[in-house]
């Protein structure tokens, strides 16, 4: 059986560029891929669990329109939102399900966020055990 490749999705065109990429992939080894929204906030203020339910709500049309996306492709596609920020949900989601990559976008959060919080890819190379594919927009 396949592993998964899992692909960061949030509806940027470099998350589009990244779900191109598994697509492709995916095809070519007649592997299934796991679509993941990770939307988790910040603890760094604000009403949490009300950005937590917004984020949640944009992350389940989001991953439904990239499942969409990958049932025109003819790839398998399972959509996986967690409960966690981004790079964190990832490599969770990957450790789940025994994934054989993760693949995102290198551009997906804003140029303040990712230099003080650190950006989704560079976080994903320092905690992920297994091969991190950065597709470029």
């Amino acid at each position: 059986m396949a592993r998964d490749i899992v692909v960061g999705y949030d509806g940027t065109d470099c998350a589009k560029a990244a779900l191109g990429q598994a697509l492709a992939i995916a095809r070519d080894l007649g592997a299934p891929i796991a679509i993941t929204f990770g939307y988790g906030p910040s603890q760094l203020g604000g009403e949490v669990k009300d950005m937590r339910d917004a984020l949640r709500e944009l992350g389940d049309r989001l991953v439904h329109e990239a499942e969409s996306m990958a049932a025109e492709a003819g790839v398998k596609a399972d959509v996986v939102l967690v409960d966690a920020r981004p790079a964190e949900g990832l490599v969770r989601v990957a450790a789940e399900r025994e994934a054989r990559m993760i693949v995102v976008g290198s551009h997906g959060e804003r140029p303040l966020a990712a230099a003080i919080l650190g950006s989704t890819p560079h976080r994903l190379l320092h905690m992920s055990t297994i091969p991190v594919l950065v597709v470029p927009a």
